[in-house]
């Protein structure tokens, strides 16, 4: 007999986040699921990793049940630790959210989400980061049953090595949804600012702000398709090569460099 489908889950909002409930409930009638998320919210820490501080992890329970393993540490900690001492078996996918709030454009370099996914595809597991466009209050069930059935077809037809799936789903009822659209990332960045503050004690300190300065036109990005009340499904890799560039830095005269 085949053994189930086993899915590892992770996020970066922490474990105890309304999105990965939402997830991990869907995804339990397709698959074993394992979580292993980070104890607190980490959204915006990127793929870093912790080196030089104890990594601590402690079973998590949720309405009175385990529900998984919580990490005092990043995703991509989370996804590691999990992958190479929590789980007896190396997990079939690895799925990263319900993420509250956008991972698109500039958005993926900065995201949590999307580093746990990386991670996963890092560990040569197939691997989805799964956002939901809003950071207002959210109903998670369509986007999850959406992640359920995706992870079923990455399953059964595999990602090429070291590329994982994007997934950033509008924030609407689901007969809203105009359709599912393949994108790539799209170049919208953020207008940062800094507001200056005071502490209790009269010490300046800064909290960053801003909003997205949405530059793309085109529906083939994953920023436009979102807004446009599709399903946007990026697939990207973590090889950052600017492969183009290769050409023209052999034709820079650079033995001057030695």
């Amino acid at each position: 007999m085949n053994r189930p489908l086993h899915i590892l889950v992770c996020n970066d909002d922490g474990i105890d986040a309304p999105g990965i409930y939402a997830l991990v409930q869907e995804l339990k009638s397709i698959a074993e699921v394992t979580v292993v998320a980070p104890d607190k919210q980490q959204s915006a820490v990127g793929h870093a990793i912790t080196m030089n501080y104890p990594l601590r992890a402690v079973p998590f329970r949720k309405n009175n049940e385990f529900f998984g393993y919580a990490v005092e540490g990043t995703p991509a900690d989370a996804v590691k630790l999990g992958v190479r001492f929590l789980l007896k078996e190396t997990p079939d996918l690895v799925i990263s959210g319900i993420n509250h709030g956008s991972n698109t454009a500039i958005n993926i370099i900065y995201s949590g989400t999307v580093s746990a996914a990386t991670e996963g595809t890092v560990l040569g597991i197939p691997s989805i980061a799964v956002s939901l466009t809003t950071y207002q209050e959210a109903d998670f069930s369509y986007a999850a049953r959406l992640a359920s059935r995706l992870a079923l077809l990455v399953h059964q037809n595999g990602l090429p090595k070291g590329t994982l799936l994007n997934v950033n789903v509008p924030p609407i009822p689901a007969h809203e949804i105009a359709g599912i659209r393949i994108t790539r990332q799209g170049s919208s960045t953020w207008d940062d600012t800094f507001d200056v503050r005071r502490d209790p004690a009269n010490r300046e300190y800064f909290w960053l702000t801003g909003k997205m300065n949405v530059t793309d036109t085109d529906p083939e990005t994953d920023q436009i398709a979102v807004q446009q009340k599709c399903v946007s499904i990026t697939p990207i890799r973590y090889d950052l090569t600017d492969a183009a560039m290769i050409d023209s830095l052999k034709g820079w005269d650079l033995s001057h460099l030695k």
